[in-house]
């Protein structure tokens, strides 16, 4: 089964690209985010054309996640993250799928650094952690996919030096997102590339896509039972080279009926 998150960076702006997308990869599920719509004027037409069932949680202008599911419709298991009872931005969807519970998620910039929208960002990383320590107790598969807006490590920057004032790079965020995979979760990608310059996102600025000045923001945290049958990930990166597409790249994971086996290295 393939697994995908795509920060499309405008669900209706770029919906050709989407759609090409879809069509080449076909994964069976995917994690949208900044839809940039409000819930009437999501494509779900347009997706199911596709072959794709859907459930969002939109937003004007702003923000925006969805959930996809290939030949079947997901079953909404909640919008929003708990916690925030008057948080108004719309950057957590849930499913059950396949036996699996998928979170969907749109984490803050954060920017600029100091300042409220910084705040907002670690407050609503401490209300993630909360509710990710709940799924967790429940002892099912789950899979928390999206753009975290967060490089864990130097590894995940391209010049780590000229970041660490920004908010997708500050210790309180780095710290946070630690604290987070130290629940019980397994970051897909690292763990099957721990040594490897991999990016998910690169700026429409200064030629950065083909400068390869690129960041790894967009992550799969995977519960114990989901990570011993994780067998595959990456990302589409020849996506971010297309016309009019998004500055972010489809990552995708794969996962098998059975836990995976690996051989040891000697």
């Amino acid at each position: 089964m393939k697994i995908a998150t795509y920060n499309v960076n405008g669900v209706n702006g770029r919906l050709e690209v989407l759609l090409r997308w879809l069509e080449q990869a076909s994964p069976h599920i995917v994690c949208l985010q900044e839809l940039k719509a409000p819930d009437e004027k999501f494509p779900a037409k347009a997706l199911e054309a596709a072959g794709y069932g859907a459930i969002w949680h939109g937003q004007k202008s702003w923000n925006g996640v969805a959930i996809l599911a290939k030949g079947k419709e997901p079953l909404l298991t909640r919008k929003g993250l708990p916690g925030g009872s008057d948080d108004v931005q719309s950057r957590y969807i849930e499913a059950a799928i396949d036996g699996m519970v998928i979170g969907c998620l749109y984490l803050p910039n954060g920017n600029p650094f100091p300042g409220p929208k910084f705040d907002y960002k670690l407050a609503w990383f401490e209300r993630l952690h909360s509710y990710a320590a709940e799924l967790l107790a429940l002892e099912v598969p789950v899979i928390l996919a999206g753009d975290y807006n967060v490089m864990p490590t130097d590894l995940d920057v391209y010049k780590p030096e000229r970041w660490k004032n920004d908010a997708l790079f500050r210790v309180e965020v780095r710290d946070a997102f630690r604290r987070l995979v130290e629940q019980g979760w397994t970051d897909a990608l690292r763990k099957l590339h721990p040594d490897e310059r991999i990016y998910t996102f690169w700026d429409y600025f200064r030629n950065a896509f083909a400068r390869d000045a690129g960041l790894r923001i967009d992550h799969f945290l995977l519960s114990a039972d989901i990570a011993a049958r994780l067998s595959a990930a990456g990302v589409d990166r020849e996506v971010r080279g297309w016309d009019h597409t998004s500055d972010h790249a489809p990552t995708w994971i794969e996962i098998s009926d059975k836990a995976t086996k690996r051989r040891k290295v000697r």
